[in-house]
């Protein structure tokens, strides 16, 4: 690993005034940045609220949905068992769940959802990848449009993963699988696999095989017991849903809460997702983030080994998501970032539009929240707010441009 480049503090306190700076303008109602380098602690700050009705801070304990960072998380539970030979990345998804078979994906410029073709089966590197023709209810088109008014997602109470995952499949697919890239609910089937395969819930083969070995104690599919009023309250500057990015209308309130401690759907789930169930804490993320840095290992065993970890952090499409003509919402810059297996990783920094290195690995959640993963600069980034959606400032960009710019 190169780690020539070392961090400046004075530059690094940049990052304090920028983060002040979103809190002041009310962007963020509170936000956490955590940066290790070499497995330690360079820097961490935390600003705002977590709950601005109760005036509680956003600290470095407080618990935060990390929607799609939950995605990662799944995917390395997936190549735990590819590793034990129970699960092959070519095997159809029908091999699994049966509900699956025979299926149909719409065709090319539909217009209505009974406009189909059949079509393949996807596998489950396709689901691993979004090439599979899933789609989310908040992309563009008339499939989503049609997952919407029926509400198939993948939401914390409405039903069980079984059931999710079979209504889901009463849906044709957006496209023929492995010709497109779109963001998708794959990895919520993907999810459902691991649970048949296994034999347990979600939420156990994530404590059991995950959680417990990296001592990430307070990140679940609900806030564990006992971590009271320190689960943030979740933001938006829309008027309406804060996530149904189709028909998304700014509000006259920049923060308007959404959802909160107490009344949260989060703290009665029942629908474990894989795609993006999980709260938890920034140092139990960074603990995950740091057993991906060092090749699968941890302070209490091996997870994965550094091969199938770095065969995770490869590309896996042609080119880049942008050649793959994709229509979808993304937690990423298309352009220059190809996609891995749980995230995405650098290929072409200059097209990406923020200073990076070729292999950065990360991804994103709905709520603003962040992580990468530097393997230049032997250097992880977790970074904690609560604003939904992710889309509504170029924070990222800002915050990779921020770190690079200490690195001297």
């Amino acid at each position: 690993m190169n780690t020539r480049l070392s961090p400046d503090q004075p530059r690094l306190d940049r990052i304090k005034t920028w983060m002040q700076t979103y809190v002041d303008e009310r962007k963020f109602p509170g936000a956490s940045l955590l940066i290790t380098q070499g497995g330690q602690e360079v820097f961490h700050h935390a600003t705002g609220l977590r709950d601005i009705a109760r005036d509680l801070p956003f600290q470095r304990d407080t618990l935060a949905r990390i929607y799609s960072m939950t995605k990662p998380i799944t995917s390395v539970a997936m190549m735990m068992l590819v590793e034990r030979g129970l699960v092959h990345l070519g095997a159809p998804i029908s091999d699994f769940l049966p509900a699956f078979s025979d299926m149909r994906a719409l065709i090319p410029g539909a217009s209505l959802i009974d406009q189909t073709e059949p079509c393949a089966t996807p596998t489950v590197h396709q689901l691993m990848t979004h090439t599979a023709g899933f789609t989310y209810s908040f992309n563009p088109g008339v499939l989503p449009q049609a997952m919407g008014d029926v509400d198939p997602m993948f939401n914390p109470c409405t039903h069980l993963l079984s059931d999710a995952c079979d209504r889901l499949a009463a849906f044709p697919l957006a496209f023929q699988p492995g010709t497109r890239w779109e963001y998708s609910v794959g990895i919520d089937v993907l999810g459902r696999i691991i649970e048949v395969v296994t034999g347990k819930t979600l939420d156990q083969v994530f404590g059991d095989e995950i959680f417990a070995p990296l001592g990430m104690a307070e990140t679940g599919f609900t806030p564990p017991n006992g971590t009271g009023d320190r689960f943030a309250a979740l933001y938006t500057p829309l008027a309406g849903d804060a996530m149904a990015l189709n028909a998304a209308k700014d509000s006259i309130e920049t923060l308007r809460m959404v959802d909160e401690a107490g009344s949260s759907p989060f703290e009665t789930s029942t629908l474990y997702s894989g795609g993006g169930g999980l709260v938890g804490t920034i140092d139990d993320y960074m603990r995950f983030v740091e057993m991906l840095r060092r090749g699968g290992d941890c302070d209490h065993g091996r997870l994965l080994s550094r091969s199938t970890v770095d065969f995770m952090r490869l590309n896996h499409l042609p080119g880049d998501i942008a050649s793959m003509g994709p229509t979808s919402f993304s937690e990423q810059p298309m352009h220059g970032i190809g996609f891995g297996l749980g995230g995405s990783v650098v290929i072409n920094p200059a097209r990406t539009g923020a200073p990076g290195n070729v292999g950065d690995f990360s991804w994103g959640g709905m709520a603003s929240t962040a992580f990468w993963l530097d393997p230049v600069l032997d250097m992880n980034v977790v970074f904690f707010t609560q604003l939904s959606p992710s889309s509504s400032y170029p924070a990222r960009a800002q915050l990779k441009a921020l770190i690079h710019g200490a690195m001297t």
